[in-house]
């Protein structure tokens, strides 16, 4: 199962610092594993962590074979964030590796 959960990069340093994302944050779940369900599960989250006031979207993607409680960092499979910020709400937002966490947060 993949969850995708809505954040910001500010989010996303904390959640990095901590090596966890707490259990009541909210999370978006694709309704199967289908390319087109996972897609717009990832969009479905996009559009919320744009809804928080943020310049760039962010998605956590999680690999985790449950929806409740705390996810350890170890879980993060990847981030979608926009590479810039105002991107067009209707473009994907990137992808980056748990490795590249460091250097996007590096662009807030």
């Amino acid at each position: 199962m993949r969850l995708y959960v809505p954040a910001t990069l500010a989010l996303l340093n904390q959640y990095r610092e901590n090596a966890t994302i707490p259990a009541d944050v909210e999370r978006v779940v694709a309704d199967d594993e289908t390319e087109d369900a996972e897609y717009l599960a990832l969009m479905t989250a996009a559009d919320l962590s744009a809804e928080r006031g943020t310049r760039r979207r962010v998605v956590i993607v999680v690999d985790r074979p449950v929806e409740e409680g705390a996810i350890p960092w170890s879980e993060i499979a990847a981030v979608h964030a926009d590479a810039v910020p105002f991107t067009d709400p209707d473009d994907e937002p990137g992808w980056y590796g748990v490795q590249e966490v460091a250097n996007l947060i590096a662009s807030l």
